[in-house]
This record gives C-alpha cells, sequence and structure tokens, in this order.
C-alpha cells in the first residue's frame, strides 16, 4: 500500500508543480485555445486560454513511473498506448494552436493514425482472446473476433474521452472515479503494477484539476484527452475488463452516442434535433444549467457507473 499511494501522491506533485511553468510558457509560445463559432456562445470567452496542458498529466505519470522503478512488461504497455495516442492528440493540437487550422486533423485522418496504433498493439501483443462477461460470469474465446474488439475499444475509447473534454474540468472529473475503480481492480486482480499505472493518472488528473477547475487556467487539449482514453483503454485490456468498461465510462458513451445519435437523427429527419446541442453536457449546458452544475452533475454519474463496475467485479 504504501507503494500505491506513494506512486498517486508523486504524479500529483509532479502534475499540479509543472502547472504554473507550463501555463506561463504556453502563454509565451501564443498557445492558445481558438473556440469554434458552432458552440456555446458563452464559450467565446474561452478564447485565448492556453492549451496542451495534457502534457501535466503525462509528466506526472511518467515522472511517478520514473520514481518508483516501476517499468513492467504490461506498464510499458499501457504507456506506450498512453503516450502514443498522445502523440496522436499532440499533432491534432499543433495544427489547431499553430498552424492556425481550428479543425485540426480530419476525423478520417484521426480514426487512420488510432487504428495503425491500434494495430501495432495486437501486432507486438497477441493477447488472450477470451472475454469475461460481466453480471454473467463467464468467459468466452472470441477468437480473431478479440482483435476487432480491440480496435473498437481503443479507438471508439479514445475518441469518447476526447468529446467528454468539452468544460473546465469535466473530463478529469469524470475520470477520476474511474481510474480509481481501475486501480481497484487491478489490485485485487493481482497486477500491483497496473494498480499503480492507474493511480499515476489518477493522480495526475487531480493535479491538472488545479488549474482547469472552472474557470479554467488551462486546457487539456487533445494531447490529454486522446492520451487518457489510451491510458483507459489500455487498462481495460490488460486487466481484461473490456466489457466491463462499457458500465465503468458509462459518462464516456453517453456523451459519445449523444453525437452519433444526434448526426443521424439530423440526416434523416431533414435537420431535426434530439438534443440543444451534442456532445450531452453542451445540451444541459445550453438547457440552462452552469458549467460547474453540469461538471459536478456529470462526475457524480461517474461515480454512480463506476460503483457499479466495482460491484460487477466483486461477484465475478
Amino acid at each position: 500500500m504504501f507503494f500505491l499511494s506513494g506512486i498517486f501522491i508523486t504524479a500529483f506533485i509532479v502534475s499540479a508543480s509543472v502547472g504554473p511553468v507550463l501555463i506561463n510558457f504556453l502563454y509565451k509560445l501564443g498557445f492558445g485555445q481558438s473556440i469554434r463559432e458552432c458552440g456555446p456562445e458563452n464559450h467565446i470567452k474561452k478564447s485565448g486560454t492556453p492549451t496542451m496542458g495534457g502534457f501535466m498529466i503525462l509528466t506526472g505519470i511518467v515522472a511517478a513511473l520514473l520514481f518508483w522503478n516501476d517499468f513492467t512488461s504490461a506498464v510499458i504497455i499501457a504507456l506506450i498506448l498512453t503516450l502514443g495516442y498522445a502523440t496522436i492528440g499532440f499533432i491534432d493540437d499543433y495544427i489547431k494552436v499553430v498552424m492556425k487550422r481550428n479543425l485540426g486533423l480530419t476525423a478520417a485522418q484521426k480514426v487512420i493514425m488510432q487504428v495503425l496504433l491500434a494495430g501495432i498493439y495486437l501486432y507486438y501483443v497477441d493477447p488472450e482472446k477470451i472475454i469475461w462477461l460481466p453480471g454473467l460470469n463467464i468467459e468466452i474465446d472470441l477468437g480473431y473476433g478479440y482483435y476487432i474488439l480491440v480496435f473498437l475499444l481503443l479507438v471508439g475509447t479514445t475518441n469518447a474521452v476526447n468529446l467528454t473534454d468539452g468544460l473546465d474540468g469535466l473530463v478529469a472529473c469524470v475520470s477520476l472515479p474511474v481510474t480509481f475503480v481501475f486501480a481497484v481492480i487491478a489490485y485485487t486482480a493481482g497486477h500491483m503494477d497496473l494498480s499503480g499505472y492507474a493511480l499515476t493518472i489518477a493522480g495526475s488528473c487531480l493535479g491538472f484539476l488545479i488549474y482547469n477547475h472552472y474557470p479554467a487556467r488551462i486546457f487539456m487539449g487533445d494531447t490529454g484527452s486522446l492520451a487518457l482514453g489510451g491510458g483507459i483503454a489500455a487498462l481495460a485490456l490488460l486487466t481484461k475488463t473490456e466489457l466491463l468498461l462499457i458500465l465503468l465510462g458509462g459518462i464516456y458513451v453517453a456523451e459519445a452516442a449523444s453525437v452519433i445519435i444526434q448526426v443521424a437523427y439530423f440526416r434523416y429527419s431533414g435537420g431535426k434535433r434530439i438534443f440543444r446541442m451534442s456532445p450531452l453536457h453542451h445540451h444541459f449546458e445550453l438547457g440552462g444549467w452552469r458549467e460547474p452544475k453540469v461538471v459536478g452533475s456529470f462526475a457524480a454519474a461517474s461515480c454512480f457507473f463506476s460503483m457499479l463496475a466495482l460491484g460487477l467485479w466483486f461477484l465475478k
């Protein structure tokens, strides 16, 4: 337990300590967020706030792992996926901020790069093709179908987490209970190393929240949100809780589903909408909820989903 508390505290301290330095550095470089005109009007005032704050989270993760020398094969795999998806996010942020192309990478470019990284994971790791069905407590051998699941999980999770990153502190608050539950799952399954890795993510997110809570002094950017998605997906794959992630990451699923439903309904209903705006957090925001209320409610919902998922795990 000393190791787990130590690695969490180290990640928190490093992430929090890097904050002021990174914020000043990004201000000097002029790396401010451009706000899309199609978004909520009250977000326009956020234009110019430094982005790429995901580097705080990444620094906290790597520093904690180095300090505690926790580089097992499983942790290295998780770290590679985290940094790999962070790199895709950085390229997207760089295009937006430096090259002044507000939309960054196209959706197709993002997906292709995400799929390639998932393919690299499958090529070098060749994981077990057995999945656990939560609640039923049975295991199924998917055979080569497991490869499809891996692609869907990695690409789906990274994009869903990315969509959740739309309000000050939202994705970090939602991700805290998710990573804490993964720490418990890994610990009870005998994976102390992965439990520590989950806590490095949690500690780094908590340190980041010092500067990202409303009103945010820095944004996570795709550098951070895709990194979080990659790290969380890696934990699901390596702890063999792929399907449990659907419940555990219930807010991510709801955010992604709201976009899919909105686009499909708009297209096939002749321009009508189900939500005021998607992703889902904007629907509540445009309904009159202030940002802190939306973030607090979504964080509470994430805690609820996380506790349900943990309950299913202990019934295994």
